[in-house]
């Protein structure tokens, strides 16, 4: 089976697959919301970040300075391009495994027989 168009190996790895996923839904978050919201830790937070931003697939914006510093990102556009098409192509191999059986001859309703054992029927 071959890899669907839009398929995103740098966002499909789980961890960043949730942190996009949870910045879809809002223009601007805090990273204490996306960590809290994640149950990650600053550090791994911030490497995935970190990737992603490299990507271009986030906007990074640190404001303020000392104990008073917040950060924000948000989803570019080519971020939430990528997002969406990683999307479409997980459905798409969800919606493929489900033809699967009556697409491959002899991948039906019979179970392959261990060896020294008789098929299922």
């Amino acid at each position: 089976m071959s890899t669907p168009a839009g398929f995103d190996e740098l966002i499909h790895p789980s961890t960043r697959l949730s942190v996009v996923a949870l910045l879809a839904t809002t223009e601007w978050a805090d990273f204490a919301f996306v960590r809290d919201s994640l149950s990650l830790s600053d550090s791994a937070l911030s490497k995935q970040l970190h990737t992603l931003g490299e990507a271009g697939y986030l906007e990074i914006l640190k404001e303020g300075g000392g104990r008073k510093r917040r950060t924000r990102v948000r989803l570019t556009g080519r971020g939430r391009t990528a997002f969406e098409g990683h999307v479409a192509a997980l459905r798409a191999i969800v919606e493929g495994a489900g033809t699967l059986p009556d697409a491959v001859p002899g991948a039906g309703a019979a179970k392959a027989a261990a060896p020294g054992r008789e098929a299922a029927r």
